[in-house]
């Protein structure tokens, strides 16, 4: 990216621009926000290197040439600009009525009232047979039509239309049925917000757009057409779970226009993991949107790599002042669990734009976890300032509200949030949470539940269920969505230690030792990827920190199977870590540790002392009775397992004096 030139960072800004008023245009205004702040951030194109054209005089306060971006967007198509020109006065008329959200108004300035199909084709529209009449049940087939009948029924579905009217009629009518469904559904987890509510509009568009790609086909016009109404025919596609035909439209829609951002992100939302990312690359245009699409999965798949954090600082050289790309690194961040990086990004980001409340409520996630309240509550203050109905800010306020562990409120402000927006991930993954909090175990389920049918890739989601049915005592339901979460996080500890406790609940401790070991390996470099940590500890793991609380509950599994040697090893390893990294149980004489509150060890804990009062028990048992009293001894000045240790003493002073006697 740093390698444009003067004139292709010229060429790319006047892209962007144009992309910006067509997303206007056609009332996709998030995306044209987006877009319009990337062209924003691209670096003056002054400090471009000039190859191409070392004597060009570039105007310093612009940058690019005013003239060049018209207030509407023309086509290439003569065709589409001669009815443009023609529908100009009603689509203003449309566009007027679609921003006062009088959807079905919008709509019918360019379509005509009719009949609405009942069946929803999940099929390719080139292969479709399209019939709007089903068979009688059990009383034969529908009569054929004859292609005439056909042609005038499509005809009438499909009026003479520019492709911008065409896409803004249909768009008004799906957003007029997505409003009917939230309304439909009432309020939040009322006794009809069951999930199922659908939107009775994507029957009739999918038929149009079904008519009309058809239509572009008999004519030859396919390469004329535009992008998107193939996007607003592959959303309809993704809403009925034909997630393939879904991806085949997307894909159609950005290479035909490649600055179709909404484009990219529902297909982006089809991608559930990365073997996904990596079939669908090659299918990609070669585009600088793909490059930001694929940095967007990444994010979204929790892909904290270090090529991840390579592409971001590459497009930070051609995009300085972006705040969405210092956004995603940020989110890399707190993905990692690199609280203080993220916050201090976050931080940054703020203090530039204090009236940006995209991602805000990531931010606030991390401010709680951190358990800084003061920020916290300032954040709280600053959004409310800005905007108080905005779905970020209500998160933003929910989430300041359950620190202070004041869960209903907390939970009248993720409703609310959800009240406005049903589709606000965020919202239904903290409210399950808070619910949690509160043991109502069905509300929780349920929150989490909406959560996942949004979005698939929440492993928190997955998490909260889990945890949800182990406090319900169900854990083999429990497993299932543990599963689930580490699935989605391999690398993250938590869940294959969540994983590992719900194994040793059903049973099952040899599958247990698996899911603990691989929580110890979890962001471990010094492992390689094949390695297992085996049954046997022929490795070298003493300089590097290994988790006492993995290691305590895997030396118990051991010894539940009778593998007495491999639980001794175990637990000589929990012993080692309240030194910390660099020294071998076999160096501590007797297991001895200075409690000094230094170095990089746990020092003395309940695990570490539990451990070491196993090791104990085993000596004595073996007939090691030195190394039994030095362990023993060492107990009794720890603070922990005292009494035991104690009446251990005093079994082998008895042992060794009776053993003098005779």
């Amino acid at each position: 990216m740093s390698n444009f030139t003067k004139d292709q960072a010229i060429n790319l800004r006047g892209q962007l621009l144009r992309a910006s008023v067509q997303c206007s245009e056609r009332c996709l205004y998030q995306s044209a926000k987006w877009v319009a702040e990337l062209a924003a951030s691209l670096k003056d194109p002054a400090d471009f290197n000039s190859q191409d054209d070392p004597d060009s005089d570039v105007p310093m306060g612009d940058g690019y040439p005013p003239d060049n971006i018209p207030i509407f967007s023309t086509s290439e198509d003569d065709e589409e600009n001669h009815l443009e020109a023609q529908e100009l006065g009603n689509y203003l008329l449309a566009k007027s009525y679609f921003d006062c959200r009088e959807y079905d108004r919008c709509a019918a300035i360019f379509l005509p009232l009719g009949p609405t199909p009942t069946v929803l084709s999940s099929g390719s529209p080139e292969v479709e047979n399209h019939t709007s009449t089903r068979a009688a049940k059990g009383k034969g087939k529908a009569p054929a039509q004859s292609p005439e009948v056909k042609q005038r029924l499509r005809s009438s579905r499909i009026p003479r239309l520019s492709q911008k009217s065409l896409f803004l009629a249909l768009y008004a009518k799906y957003m007029a049925g997505e409003k009917r469904k939230d309304e439909d559904s009432e309020m939040i987890m009322g006794p009809m917000d069951t999930g199922a509510t659908i939107n009775k509009e994507l029957v009739e568009i999918a038929k149009r757009l079904e008519d009309w790609f058809q239509e572009r086909t008999v004519q030859g016009k396919e390469a004329q057409n535009q992008g998107w109404l193939e996007y607003l025919y592959g959303i309809i596609l993704a809403k009925s779970n034909s997630n393939e035909d879904a991806k085949e439209y997307l894909i159609k829609s950005v290479h035909r226009n490649p600055f179709i951002w909404s484009a990219w992100l529902e297909l982006r939302d089809l991608l559930g993991n990365v073997e996904a990312l990596r079939t669908i690359t090659p299918k990609l245009p070669h585009h600088l949107f793909a490059i930001l699409f694929n940095l967007e999965v990444n994010q979204c798949l929790y892909q904290t790599s270090p090529d991840t954090h390579g592409a971001i600082t590459e497009l930070l050289k051609a995009f300085p002042t972006s705040h969405y790309l210092q956004t995603q690194r940020a989110l890399l961040f707190y993905h990692s669990k690199d609280y203080e990086e993220s916050e201090t990004l976050f931080s940054s980001i703020i203090h530039s734009d204090p009236h940006r409340l995209d991602s805000l409520d990531h931010y606030s996630n991390v401010l709680y976890v951190m358990s800084n309240r003061p920020k916290l509550a300032f954040l709280a203050q600053l959004a409310t300032a800005t905007d108080k109905f905005r779905p970020e800010t209500c998160c933003i306020v929910g989430n300041y509200y359950s620190l202070k562990s004041e869960h209903e409120k907390a939970v009248m402000y993720f409703r609310r949030a959800l009240t406005l927006d049903r589709q606000f991930l965020s919202a239904w993954t903290l409210m399950g949470h808070e619910y949690v909090e509160m043991k109502n175990t069905h509300a929780a389920i349920e929150s989490y539940r909406r959560a996942v049918d949004i979005n698939r890739k929440d492993y928190r989601a997955w998490y909260g269920l889990g945890q949800t049915y182990e406090v319900l005592e169900m854990h083999h339901y429990a497993l299932f969505y543990f599963q689930r979460a580490a699935a989605l996080r391999p690398y993250d500890k938590q869940m294959w230690q969540a994983l590992g406790a719900c194994y040793d609940k059903i049973d099952r401790p040899i599958q247990a030792i698996k899911a603990y070991k691989r929580a110890l390996v979890a962001n471990m470099a010094y492992i390689e990827p094949s390695s297992s940590f085996g049954s046997s500890l022929s490795g070298d793991y003493t300089n590097v920190f290994l988790d006492p609380e993995l290691l305590y509950p895997i030396a118990i599994l051991h010894e539940r199977l009778q593998e007495f040697e491999e639980a001794a090893n175990f637990m000589e390893l929990v012993v080692a870590q309240e030194e910390g990294p660099g020294v071998h149980p076999d160096e501590m004489v007797g297991g001895g540790v200075e409690d000094d509150g230094g170095g990089q060890g746990t020092g003395v804990t309940v695990t570490t002392s539990k451990a070491r009062m196993w090791l104990a028990r085993w000596a004595y048992q073996r007939g090691d009775e030195k190394r039994a009293m030095e362990l023993a001894n060492e107990l009794c000045e720890d603070g922990f397992e005292v009494e035991e240790a104690k009446a251990l003493v005093r079994d082998l002073r008895a042992r060794m004096e009776a053993r003098n006697a005779r």
